[in-house]
């Protein structure tokens, strides 16, 4: 349902709440990529990935905290922006107990709430631990620290290994460490990637008469290519099934064909794992989107609309802004920009537009917004030289023939592919539109394209579109505006002289939702403050 007072849980609760609806669900894994341009990517990754429902993602952090602060930046976004609970990595091998304590003091002020404890890999050559870099040598002494410091604010997650840490040999004595780890305060088990799924049920079997209770995520890597399979396997000690070898043996020169066998296996190994009572699935994406998504896609894994959509935007999980439920329009392809823009605010809109609405935007934030390196943005572009160039681009975007304009993060959102001819045409007369949304008329809360929120309501939403146009195109389309009473505009130039026929400066909901027990909501509005606020930016990315 929609939670007007949504903010950051523990991702213990929601496995538990899961597990009691007999409910199947998964989970993301991501690492901090090592250059911005790479962080920017998979933020936009993040975005489109959590479209498929996961109860969570978690992020890693190199031997020794190197990435402590991407790290905790990743997980701190991704539940502002993108309303997803994140899970934190965390080791402590060779790590000084100041930036441990740092990171987990960030991470309770950023509203994170969920860490993976991790002992973490020596560095390479390294045989013994160092006992002079440190506090803790064992994940049971990070655990019993954060337990003993923090209380019940953290869900502690700690690693379990089906396979032995280190060698088969290792299993049962592994096994009485995840119970010591248990008892120090830990709520939650993610495995090691494992192909193996009889050997990892009966891993499980053997957990649960050492006195483990804790919900066990079985980790999945789907196949990416033969080369890394086999290097991964190696490092980590893994057991490949003969049959799995056999299978990749007369294809492993052909990449596609490994990664369709990937997901089959996948497939294959969450099916056996679901009939033997599994519910919880955990997915090491290293940072790929594709195969997860194939995989979840032929389980069946596919969300219901409420379920990833409880208001058209993703809604933000900081406490901060938990009575959020109503944003403008303009920034729906920019939601990053709109956060940093409103962080500084005391209270958000709530629906009623009074005085809890903030009186002004923060300072436009050159950069946030620009997702392309230059060379990327000449090869995706091109160099246009005339106006004729750059309405080419506009169109090509509209026929899906790219993917995204400095305006527009991902490809034509989905319920405007019902109007795409006539936005192609409306682009190619010289109207270059950056936002649109057709009308919908009480559609179904559950409809697959214009949906959202709680289930058995009905979602309205006012035709709008969004364009850069000539001052001469500007005048002859408020000629026409004037004999049209019922559609109301915006217009600005980059001086900021503003062209409206709305009289008043209240408000116009141009999405909004009626659902049964709940009042009507409005969460997509247009306004003047917020258009003006907005122009800026949107002027700004011609020079980006």
């Amino acid at each position: 349902t929609v939670n007007s007072t949504l903010a950051a849980m523990k991702i213990v609760d929601k496995i538990n709440k899961a597990l009691e609806d007999d409910r199947c669900f998964w989970s993301f894994e991501y690492f901090p990529p090592k250059t911005q341009q790479g962080v920017m990517n998979l933020y936009d990754r993040i975005e489109r990935m959590c479209k498929l429902g996961p109860l969570f993602i978690d992020v890693t952090w190199r031997w020794g905290g190197r990435s402590s602060d991407l790290t905790l930046e990743l997980c701190s976004n991704s539940q502002t922006v993108y309303g997803v609970e994140a899970n934190m990595h965390m080791t402590c091998t060779n790590t000084n107990f100041g930036l441990i304590k740092d990171a987990l003091e960030k991470a309770k002020d950023q509203g994170v709430q969920n860490v993976l404890a991790l002992r973490g890999d020596l560095p390479d050559g390294t045989v013994e631990f160092d006992p002079s870099v440190g506090e803790f040598k064992y994940a049971t002494d990070l655990v019993k620290y954060i337990r003993s410091t923090y209380g019940d604010y953290f869900c502690i997650a700690v690693a379990g290994y089906p396979e032995g840490c280190l060698g088969p040999e290792d299993v049962d004595r592994d096994i009485q460490y995840l119970k010591e780890k248990q008892d120090a305060g830990a709520d939650i088990v993610v495995t090691q990637l494992f192909y193996d799924v009889d050997n990892f049920m009966a891993w499980v079997a053997k957990c649960r008469l050492a006195g483990i209770t804790m919900p066990i995520l079985p980790g999945i890597m789907p196949i990416q290519n033969y080369g890394g399979f086999k290097r991964m396997t190696e490092l980590c000690r893994i057991e490949v099934p003969q049959e799995i070898w056999n299978r990749l043996e007369p294809i492993k020169d052909d990449d596609q064909a490994i990664k369709d066998y990937g997901i089959e296996v996948a497939v294959d190994m969450i099916n056996k794992m679901k009939a033997g009572g599994v519910r919880g699935f955990h997915f090491y994406t290293i940072n790929l989107e594709r195969s997860t998504r194939l995989v979840l896609e032929k389980l069946n894994f596919v969300p219901a609309v409420s379920e990833v959509r409880p208001l058209p935007w993703n809604p933000s999980l900081s406490e901060k802004r938990a009575g959020e439920n109503v944003r403008p329009i303009f920034w729906r392809n920019h939601a990053r920009s709109y956060i940093k823009r409103t962080e500084l605010w005391d209270e958000f809109p709530n629906g009623r537009w009074g005085d809890a609405r903030s009186p002004a935007y923060g300072e436009l934030i050159h950069g946030v917004q620009v997702r392309l390196p230059a060379d990327q943005a000449l090869r995706k572009w091109g160099t246009p030289e005339s106006v004729d160039d750059v309405t080419s681009i506009f169109v090509q975007y509209c026929q899906g023939k790219l993917d995204s304009l400095p305006w527009s993060d991902t490809q034509l959102q989905a319920e405007s592919t019902a109007i795409q001819n006539q936005l192609a045409q409306i682009n190619g007369a010289g109207f270059l539109t950056i936002n649109s949304q057709p009308s919908c008329n009480g559609a179904p809360s559950s409809d697959k394209v214009h949906g959202w929120g709680p289930s058995n309501g009905f979602v309205y939403k006012k035709a709008y579109l969004e364009f850069f146009v000539s001052p001469a195109n500007m005048q002859a389309l408020l000629g026409r505006l004037a004999t049209a009473p019922t559609v109301t505009y915006y217009a600005v130039n980059k001086a900021g002289e503003l062209f409206t026929n709305c009289s008043e400066d209240s408000p116009n909901a141009v999405t909004w939702g009626v659902f049964p027990g709940k009042e009507i909501l409005q969460p997509t509005i247009v306004e003047r403050v917020s258009f003006l606020a907005w122009k800026d930016e949107a002027f700004d990315f011609w020079n980006a």
